[in-house]
């Protein structure tokens, strides 16, 4: 009896050491977010909370709003402009993780009392991520939106694939990347061979709402239409103008960004002078769009804007496209909802803009 035992002993030690599957596994993975940072985080995800600018929306994009355990202020005090908040209000009832808006931290303490697995960031630096990731014993996930130049940026699609793997929705990733890259396919193979007229956007969003002189260089709706941009000789990204350069330029088209339409406007009461010495003004070709930048890029808004634009500039190519359902589709696909008409309710919606009748419902905050 005694050899039997120790040959089972023998058999059972050794049969163990030689098995191809591990006894204990780990139950987490190691990742790399967007600014080159190692995190360790759970293999199975179930609790997240989203913090700095579109962070949020891209969760959202993911159909992943339902792991959301808390949400920051901004998003339940500008429930509006932003179509992820407007197809989830129930994200609204969630409890608070810090202020938000640009530039402002997540409260930590807050955080640690909701026990998310994982904490999903975008616009901070590696310091900042890694002090938060250590006061709090929580992963901090880094994601980005690039520059979004064409919508083919390739950061972003990197950071939906990311928070895909980590939320277990790496399908739902390529679907909506695939979904970016089809409509910046569709808008190029309309517009290929036109030849571009001159146009500007003012009332561009940039921490909060600004007016005509706000604009965009390198605005991505104009260059996914091939339609020549009069501010592109300042470079790239955001700019503020001098008004009096648009008298230079003379822009064949006016586009005005929604967000600041209501700070236009009372521009137009105190110097009509000016904008009616605009070629574009006077002969009525003065069209509005939805707000580009709420809290990051509005990048559903941005794809729906170029088909809008699309439409206006060169009606034969795109006769087969009414903007407004086009913009439920991008709408509906994104974030759940058809929400183009309560956009339209609150900021006017695409169409011709009359800037000495004209009113507004909303404005982007001055001072978010």
């Amino acid at each position: 009896m005694k050899k039997l035992l120790v040959f089972t002993l023998i058999f059972l030690v050794f049969g163990c050491l030689g098995s191809s599957t591990p006894i204990q596994t780990s139950n987490t993975v190691k990742v790399t977010d967007m600014l080159g940072r190692t995190v360790e985080v759970p293999k199975e995800v179930h609790r997240i909370v989203a913090a700095g600018p579109g962070c949020l929306r891209l969760i959202v994009y993911l159909n992943a709003s339902d792991m959301v355990v808390g949400v920051e202020d901004f998003e339940k005090r500008f429930n509006f402009g932003r179509p992820y908040i407007l197809a989830h209000p129930e994200l609204k009832n969630l409890p608070t993780i810090g202020p938000g808006g640009p530039g402002k931290l997540p409260n930590l303490e807050e955080i640690m009392k909701l026990k998310p697995d994982v904490i999903f960031m975008t616009y901070v630096d590696k310091k900042t991520a890694d002090e938060i990731q250590e006061k709090t014993g929580i992963p901090v996930v880094v994601l980005s939106y690039g520059e979004l130049a064409t919508f083919r940026d390739e950061e972003l699609f990197k950071s939906l694939e990311l928070a895909g793997k980590i939320l277990g929705k790496e399908e739902r990733a390529k679907e909506v990347i695939n979904f970016i890259k089809s409509i910046q396919k569709d808008l190029e193979e309309r517009t290929r061979d036109v030849t571009p007229k001159t146009v500007y956007v003012g009332g561009i969003g940039y921490k909060g709402a600004h007016g005509i002189e706000s604009t965009e260089a390198d605005y991505p709706p104009f260059k996914a239409v091939h339609a020549e941009n009069v501010a592109s000789v300042l470079g790239k990204g955001h700019k503020f103008i001098d008004k009096e350069k648009l008298l230079e330029w003379q822009p064949e088209y006016l586009f005005i960004d929604e967000g600041g339409l209501k700070l236009i406007l009372e521009d137009y009461k105190k110097n009509p002078g000016f904008y009616n010495s605009l070629k574009a003004v006077q002969e009525g070709k003065v069209y509005g769009l939805l707000p580009y930048n709420f809290y990051a890029t509005n990048i559903g808004t941005a794809m729906a804007d170029a088909y809008f634009i699309g439409k206006v500039l060169y009606p034969e190519k795109f006769k087969d496209i009414d903007p407004a359902k086009r913009a439920d589709e991008i709408y509906e696909f994104l974030v759940g909802k058809p929400v183009y008409s309560i956009m339209a309710k609150q900021f006017g919606g695409f169409g011709k803009i009359d800037l000495e009748n004209g009113k507004v419902t909303y404005s982007l905050p001055v001072n978010p």
